[in-house]
């Protein structure tokens, strides 16, 4: 809900509505990992809401479905109350615009993450000017993990259970090959 100020301004009297603050991270999540979490959950209190957002990529091959992404993202954020679930197809910053989202939320593990997420939050920037993309570092843990890895690692029979949230690890035991 936006908030209502009444400003006194010399004489006159105005009022100023002063928008919510609502943060889209958006990936594919697949699956999310223990970086992705600590990054979001560490970005909970600086805003009203995050929107954590599963974007379809049509170009990519997904391992688990949207609908299990989904159930899992909801399962590992479900005590966080600013903190919702959505999917999305098409551009990040036409989905921003649907959901009144005016900051955009990226995790940084290297500096090839951040030359990366630079490119695309400057485009984004032309695209949508009113949005600002924040990154936040992820804890020096995290820093080697990403979904490619616990994949490769599933695939391979491996325990993922240090790399992803307690929420997910007895699901994703079936997956082990």
């Amino acid at each position: 809900m936006p908030t209502i100020i009444l400003c006194m301004n010399g004489s006159n009297n105005h009022k100023s509505i002063i928008m919510e603050k609502i943060a889209l991270f958006p990936g594919s999540f697949d699956p999310i990992t223990k970086g992705h979490e600590s990054v979001i959950k560490r970005a909970a209190p600086l805003f009203d809401k995050i929107i954590v957002a599963i974007g379809i990529n049509t170009e990519k091959r997904e391992f688990f479905t949207v609908e299990q992404r989904t159930k899992w993202l909801k399962e590992v954020f479900k005590e966080q109350k600013n903190i919702e679930i959505m999917v999305y197809e098409g551009l990040t910053v036409d989905f921003c615009r649907k959901v009144n989202a005016r900051f955009l939320l990226r995790g940084l593990r290297t500096s090839a993450d951040f030359e990366f997420e630079r490119s695309i939050g400057q485009t984004n920037k032309i695209l949508y000017p009113e949005v600002e993309t924040l990154f936040l570092l992820t804890t020096p843990e995290h820093t080697a993990l990403n979904s490619s890895i616990v994949r490769d690692v599933l695939k391979n029979g491996g325990d993922v259970s240090s790399f992803v949230p307690d929420a997910l690890v007895n699901d994703l035991q079936k997956y082990r090959h």
